[in-house]
């Protein structure tokens, strides 16, 4: 289980996480959503450990985690960018990766599922964005961990793998993983959360059910939900 509890975050004068609080996130598929500047990034980022907050704790399992480093076993994170090392042909990448986590993995099946097997003695500097992006999430989803990350997870993917990163979100919940997924694709976040977390100007704005928001909204879906928030704060 993962929590969150009176997290603050600021650069210089910009105050970019203040005191925000999320607690009980276990099992499931929640959202981290806002605009840009809302401060999802600095969140995931001291989730990861590569920003150090300036109060606050995060625990996972009843743990403080801030300013540790072995936690990090027990999450999963697929950047938004695959920026890999480019002279390297994607089968030593993946080599490479297994190396540094030393962890049980099942990277053939998900070759093959997405189709990669022609691409694994090319040089990853060499691939189209879609087929990094593919590259990306095979080295994700390879372990066995119960907190993953996903950070824009859709750039770049074409229809047949959308629907493969999509179910295989869906197989993670149902072995009670935990999923935190930021996206810009609202019917990709409708279709998929549990749980939305919207930021506003490193606030949470609203922490609930996706049909809690978009009765709130008093809108049919989540992408006229999200808009009309946005009208309505910056109008």
């Amino acid at each position: 289980m993962l929590e969150i509890k009176e997290l603050s975050k600021s650069f210089g004068k910009l105050k970019v996480l203040n005191a925000i609080s999320i607690n009980s996130i276990k099992g499931g598929i929640f959202a981290i959503l806002g605009p840009n500047g809302s401060g999802k990034t600095t969140l995931i980022k001291s989730i990861l450990g590569m920003v150090i907050p300036d109060g606050g704790s995060i625990k996972i399992n009843n743990k403080d985690v801030i300013g540790q480093w072995a936690y990090r076993d027990q999450i999963t994170y697929m950047p938004q960018i695959a920026n890999f090392p480019p002279n390297l042909k994607v089968s030593e990448l993946i080599e490479l990766i297994k190396d540094i986590r030393a962890e049980k993995t099942n990277e053939v099946e998900l070759i093959k599922l997405f189709g990669l097997s022609p691409f694994l003695d090319k040089k990853f500097a060499t691939l189209s964005g879609g087929t990094k992006q593919k590259v990306n999430i095979v080295l994700a989803f390879m372990f066995e961990t119960p907190i993953i990350i996903l950070d824009e997870p859709t750039t770049g993917l074409d229809p047949v793998a959308l629907i493969h990163l999509k179910d295989l979100i869906k197989e993670k919940k149902k072995q009670g993983k935990t999923i935190l997924i930021t996206s810009h694709i609202m019917g990709f976040v409708e279709e998929l959360s549990d749980t939305i977390v919207f930021l506003l100007e490193g606030e949470i704005y609203f922490n609930g059910s996706l049909r809690e928001l978009k009765l709130q909204a008093n809108e049919k879906d989540l992408e006229h939900a999200i808009a009309k928030i946005l009208r309505q704060t910056y109008a």
